[in-house]
């Protein structure tokens, strides 16, 4: 039942993003918005929302590892995974001023998570935690994100030019198209993780391997279907913006939901893996500098080094 409930799953996440990518670029045309802001904004908190449900609850439930594992493990899956399988199957294309602006936030919010968290070496304290004034930095740094694409989406709408044309659909239908894709997504990929660890279990893998592998790559199967769906389709804005904008919601508004709700001790072995996520974007950031877009082959490195990625975390444990 569960390998028929795993199939179900995957047609649904793909069936889901389909409908989510078209109603969300329905949305940006009919609005006269880039698309990249409907990606770094809609598309990107909606495909975060399990990310922000298993953080949330875990650091209400005081699992303070599930809480700060599960979104820099997301994290290090949308970069390397999630980009780098997108950009194999058609090369992903990034503007200017994502370069220049909306990339440079990701790396500073991942700096900012880093330093935040390292109180021994920086505040002396005896344990390094995330506390509820760490929280309220953090949700500072995401109200000026969200400042700066507020602004960016006025301006942006005065200066478009009418040859974008409206979109087809009425705004209404299109939203709805786009709630009904979020839904079916989120539906999807639970029904995946819930088989798959099912299945996983049954063949005689113990549940912390599981965490590690199949849960982490499961909350970001969302992202993972909509950028590789976008990419299909050419709208290479969605894509990258899609996963631009989720990294620096899960640091920045998930990770200061939960540090406020409940603070979160971040363990040693924890810093390994932010700084893999740190390094790990400024070689995304190198890829995207190039040409301007992420092709195939630099999308064959950044999925080669997630196998490297995993392969050592399973070896470490």
């Amino acid at each position: 039942m569960s390998y028929i409930l795993l199939i179900i799953g995957f047609i649904i996440l793909i069936k889901a993003a389909d409908f989510f990518v078209s109603g969300a670029s329905s949305i940006a045309k009919a609005l006269r918005i880039p698309t990249i802001i409907i990606g770094l904004t809609i598309v990107a908190f909606g495909t975060s929302a399990p990310e922000a449900a298993v953080s949330a609850t875990a650091a209400f439930k005081g699992n303070n590892d599930m809480a700060i594992a599960n979104v820099v493990g997301s994290n290090i899956f949308n970069l390397l995974a999630v980009v780098g399988i997108s950009s194999m199957i058609k090369p992903v294309k990034v503007q200017k001023t994502t370069i220049l602006k909306e990339f440079p936030f990701v790396l500073l919010a991942s700096l900012v998570l880093l330093i935040l968290s390292h109180d021994i070496k920086f505040q002396g304290y005896p344990e390094n935690t995330l506390t509820k004034s760490d929280g309220l930095m953090l949700l500072a740094l995401f109200s000026i994100f969200m400042y700066y694409l507020l602004e960016m989406a006025i301006t942006s709408k005065e200066e478009m030019e009418v040859e974008q044309g409206s979109s087809k659909a009425s705004i209404p239908k299109s939203i709805l198209i786009s709630l009904l894709g979020i839904i079916g997504i989120i539906l999807g990929g639970k029904i995946v993780v819930d088989s798959a660890t099912n299945i996983a279990l049954a063949l005689g893998m113990s549940e912390n391997l599981v965490g590690l592998t199949i849960v982490s790559i499961g909350t970001s199967l969302p992202e993972l279907v909509t950028s590789v769906v976008a990419a299909r389709k050419g709208e290479s804005d969605i894509a990258i913006g899609n996963i631009i904008g989720s990294n620096i919601f899960n640091i920045l508004f998930v990770l200061g939901i939960s540090s406020f709700i409940h603070t979160i001790s971040v363990h040693t072995i924890v810093f390994v893996d932010m700084f893999i996520m740190f390094l790990v974007s400024i070689v995304t950031y190198i890829f995207a500098t190039t040409k301007k877009e992420v092709n195939k082959l630099e999308g064959v490195i950044l999925f080669c080094m997630y196998i490297a990625y995993m392969v050592f975390i399973i070896v470490r444990q």
